[in-house]
């Protein structure tokens, strides 16, 4: 028997994938968050652009938009304000705003990917 409940993002970049814990070098190695986080800003317009596109030729409705929306503009305020909860674990600056605005906003944020990869 198949569930229809969409399965839950790995709560890390790497976990589901390796049966052991991952080393703190290997995380340093491959984590851009350090980095690529001055794209933060970028990520979040690029993100809004593509899910009032979704909206405008109506895969996600009105209410998901609402709440994404909303969400970015939390994350928003907490980048500015330096409050923003960064995780090495979540390997990148999408991936960290990702898991954020599914913490703000549940579903809504799940769908926001639909046709696009989260590197786009």
């Amino acid at each position: 028997m198949t569930s229809s409940k969409e399965p839950e993002p790995p709560a890390s970049g790497w976990s589901g994938r390796f049966s052991e814990p991952v080393a703190d070098r290997v995380k340093r190695y491959t984590s851009s968050v350090e980095f690529d986080r001055r794209l933060a800003e970028a990520d979040i317009a690029g993100s809004l652009a593509h899910a009032r596109m979704l909206r405008a030729v109506g895969v996600v409705g009105a209410d998901d938009l609402d709440a994404i929306e909303r969400g970015m503009q939390t994350i928003r305020g907490e980048i500015a304000r330096g409050e923003f909860p960064w995780s090495r674990d979540l390997e990148d600056v999408h991936f960290n705003i990702e898991k954020r605005l599914t913490a703000l906003v549940g579903d809504a944020a799940k769908r926001l990917h639909t046709g696009r990869s989260r590197n786009n």
